[in-house]
């Protein structure tokens, strides 16, 4: 089989991965939260933190790894104008998910207290919410420009 092809689809698979869950965990953290039930906040973010830590995690390590290979075999300099957007966007989204996988684990911690003491979600809690939601936006928005960019590969020119 191709290596170029295999490649190619590791760096499409990984691209998926990451779109995917990125989506798929601010869902379930959205639908939890939504219920302000801080028993299933609790367990719906121990999933997500899994699901962040397992999937999330092994793209964002498999994406630079396959890319850059990708561009090696390819022949692509890595002064490509689309290619240097994609990893500064690369970048800022991953400064974005860091805290995001942070903040996942102190909302857990803080639902379960909430839980396990019958008590109201705390206005931390709350507050860590409104970040997580926060950092979302540009994180995703980052990933589906390079999405586009991966695919479009336009001619940028930097100064």
């Amino acid at each position: 089989m191709d290596p170029d092809l295999i490649l190619r689809w590791l760096h499409v698979i990984g691209a998926c991965v990451l779109l995917g869950t990125g989506a798929g965990i601010a869902f379930f953290m959205l639908v939890a939260h939504r219920t302000g039930d801080a028993r299933f906040i609790a367990q719906t973010a121990g999933i997500v933190v899994l699901a962040d830590l397992v999937f999330t995690a092994t793209a964002v390590v498999a994406q630079p790894v396959t890319g850059g290979l990708l561009a090696w075999r390819l022949g692509w300099p890595f002064t490509e104008g689309w290619l240097l957007a994609s990893l500064a966007l690369y970048a800022m989204a991953g400064l974005f998910w860091l805290p995001v996988v942070w903040l996942q684990v102190q909302m857990r911690e803080l639902a379960q207290k909430a839980a396990d003491n019958a008590e109201p979600l705390s206005l931390e809690y709350h507050r860590l919410f409104r970040i997580w939601f926060a950092c979302g936006f540009p994180a995703f928005a980052a990933v589906l420009v390079i999405l586009w960019l991966m695919i479009a590969r336009p001619s940028i020119v930097w100064i």
